[in-house]
C-alpha cells in the first residue's frame, strides 16, 4: 500500500539553515575565547617559563642565598658573603672561622639541597680576575682546591683538572682561561682544562696581551724575557731585556742592548730606529710614538701618517682613532678625516662593528663602519649576548640591533612585559602591544632575564613579577645604585662588582 507522495522519499535537512548555526556557534566559540584570553591578558604571561638562577643576599648584616622564585636556599647565618661561582648553577662556597691576621678561613661547599660537595678537599676558592677597568669576574668552570697544603682544580663538576701538587694558583690579571702554576719558586702556566702550557720554570710570567691566544712573555732565571705560544712552541728565544705588551702581524715589540725594535717569530728585525715607543702593529703597519706625537709607519720605515697627533688608535681596515687638541676624530691611513674632531671619546665597539662616540654633554653618537650617523642618545646596555643596544634619547629609551636598525623592544628582548610609556608615565605591554600594567609609574625598567621588572613612583623603587602584579610596593630610594634590579623582595646592591642583593 502506497504511503502517498508525501511520504515517498526520505526527509531533507535544510543545509543552508545548518551551516547558518555551526556559523553561529563557531563565533559564539570564538568571542568566548577570546573575552577569556582578554580576561587573562595573555595566556603567554603564564606560559612563559623563566630560567632559575641563584644569587648571594644580604639581609641583617648576614649573609645567605636565594633562587630566582624567591625561594630561601641558604638562610641569611653567615658572616662572610657566600660565593656563587656560576649563577645559573646550584653551587654556593660558604666561608667560617677567617682569621685575618693569619690569613686562614675554612669553606664548605653545599648545593641546592644543602648536600655538601667536594668533600675531598680541605678548601675550595673561586679563581678572581678583573679586567683593566677593575671590572671583577669569577673564572668559569673552574675552582681552585687544597688538600694537605698543596692547590689543584676542578669543574665545577667536581672533575680534577689538575692534581692538588703545587704551592699557589693564580689568574693571569686580564686574560681568561689561563692560570699561573707556582712550584718550588717557580712559576708555569695551565689553562682552564688543566693542560700544562709552560712547565714550572721560569722566574715570571706575564700575558702578551689580554688575549690567550696570543701566547705569555716568560722571565729566566737569567734575567731575560722571551715568548711562549699556547700550542706550547718557544716563539723568542728568553734573550731579550725587555718585551712590550704589544703583539701585531706575528711581530713582537723588544728591547735588546739597550735599543727597541720589532721582530718576528722567524728572527727577522723590522724598524730598529725613528722613534721612541711602539703603540700598535696591525698588519704592515705600526704605530709609533716619535716626539711625543704619533704617527704611522710601515715595518719598512715609510710614513704612512706624519707623527703629528696626540694620540692614535687601529680602529678597522685602513682607520685610526685620532687625537688632536684634546679632541677625538677618526682618519684614514691616507690622513683623510672620516669622523670630525668634536669628541671627548671615539671607540670602536669591535664585537658590535660600529663607532661610539661620546660628546662633551655625556651624549654618545653612534657611527656605522661606513661614518654615517645613526643614533644619538645615552648608551644605557650594550648587550653581546643579544646583539642590541638600548639608548636614552630625552626621557624616552630607544632599541636599536648592531647593525644600528631602530627596532621595538619587543623585537629585540624576549619575555612577558614591555615597557611602554605614554603622556609621560611608564605602564608595560604584552606582545602584542595590550597594555598589562597601566601607565602609572615615573620610570621603570625592562623586565630582567628572571621575570622582574623594577617601577618607580614619588621617587622611589619596587618591582613587579611577570604578570604586573605587584611584589614590592615603591619604597626604596635607591640613589646610590648604578643599576637598578630586583628579583623578589631583594634589590640589587649599590656595588654591582659584588653582585648581591639585599632588602
Amino acid at each position: 500500500m502506497s504511503r502517498g507522495k508525501r511520504y515517498d522519499t526520505e526527509p531533507k535537512l535544510n543545509i543552508k539553515k545548518v551551516i547558518s548555526v555551526i556559523i553561529a556557534i563557531l563565533v559564539i566559540i570564538m568571542f568566548v575565547v577570546g573575552i577569556k584570553k582578554l580576561l587573562n591578558n595573555d595566556s603567554s604571561i603564564n606560559d612563559k617559563v623563566f630560567p632559575i638562577g641563584y644569587y648571594t643576599i644580604y639581609e641583617n648584616g648576614k649573609w645567605g642565598v636565594i633562587d630566582t622564585n624567591q625561594k630561601v636556599i641558604i638562610e641569611p647565618t653567615y658572616e662572610e658573603m657566600i660565593i656563587i661561582p656560576d649563577n645559573t648553577k646550584p653551587i654556593f662556597i660558604c666561608t667560617s672561622n677567617v682569621n685575618y691576621e693569619t690569613s686562614t678561613f675554612e669553606t664548605k661547599v653545599y648545593n641546592e639541597k644543602k648536600q655538601e660537595l667536594y668533600k675531598d678537599y680541605n678548601k675550595v676558592e673561586v679563581i678572581y680576575n678583573n679586567d683593566k677597568s677593575n671590572n671583577l669576574w669569577y673564572e668559569a668552570n673552574v675552582l681552585k682546591v687544597q688538600k694537605d697544603g698543596k692547590y689543584g682544580l676542578i669543574n665545577l663538576e667536581g672533575k680534577e683538572l689538575l692534581a692538588c701538587s703545587y704551592d699557589e694558583i693564580k689568574a693571569i690579571i686580564g686574560t681568561k682561561n689561563a692560570y699561573i702554576t707556582v712550584k718550588e719558586g717557580k712559576q708555569g702556566l695551565v689553562d682552564n682544562i688543566g693542560n700544562i702550557i709552560i712547565e714550572n720554570s721560569y722566574n715570571e710570567i706575564t700575558s702578551l696581551t689580554n688575549k690567550y691566544e696570543d701566547g705569555f712573555i716568560v722571565k729566566a732565571e737569567n734575567g731575560k724575557y722571551g715568548v711562549i705560544s699556547t700550542s706550547k712552541e718557544i716563539v723568542l728565544e728568553t734573550k731579550y731585556d725587555e718585551i712590550k705588551n704589544v703583539y701585531g702581524n706575528n711581530s713582537y715589540v723588544v728591547k735588546d742592548n739597550g735599543k727597541q725594535k720589532i721582530v718576528d717569530s722567524q728572527g727577522n728585525t723590522y724598524l730598529e730606529e725613528g722613534f721612541e715607543e711602539v703603540k700598535q702593529i696591525n698588519s704592515n703597519n705600526v704605530v709609533i710614538k716619535k716626539a711625543g706625537k704619533y704617527g704611522v709607519s710601515t715595518l719598512s720605515g715609510e710614513t704612512k701618517i706624519e707623527a703629528t697627533y696626540d694620540d692614535l688608535t687601529f680602529a678597522f681596515t685602513d682607520t685610526y682613532i685620532a687625537k688632536k687638541a684634546g679632541k677625538y676624530g677618526i682618519i684614514t691611513i691616507q690622513n683623510e678625516e672620516k669622523i670630525p674632531f668634536n669628541y671627548e671619546y671615539i671607540e670602536y665597539v669591535s664585537q658590535a662593528d660600529f663607532i661610539r662616540a661620546q660628546k662633551e654633554n655625556a651624549e654618545t653618537d653612534l657611527y656605522s663602519r661606513d661614518f654615517n650617523l645613526k643614533a644619538t642618545g645615552i648608551i644605557s646596555e650594550i648587550n653581546t649576548q643579544k646583539n642590541y643596544i638600548r639608548i636614552r634619547v630625552g626621557e624616552d629609551y630607544k632599541y636599536y640591533n648592531f647593525k644600528l636598525e631602530q627596532k621595538e623592544s619587543s623585537e629585540i628582548l624576549t619575555g612577558t612585559l614591555f615597557l611602554s610609556k605614554k603622556d609621560g608615565k611608564y605602564g608595560y605591554v604584552n606582545n602584542k602591544g595590550i597594555v598589562i600594567v597601566d601607565y602609572i609609574y615615573d620610570d621603570a625598567t625592562e623586565q630582567n632575564k628572571y621575570g622582574y621588572s623594577a617601577v618607580k613612583k614619588d621617587g622611589k623603587w619596587g618591582a613587579i613579577d611577570q604578570t604586573g602584579k605587584v611584589i614590592v610596593e615603591p619604597k626604596y630610594k635607591l640613589e646610590n645604585n648604578l643599576v637598578i634590579d630586583f628579583i623578589g623582595q631583594y634589590h640589587l646592591s649599590e656595588d654591582i662588582n659584588a653582585n648581591y642583593y639585599t632588602k
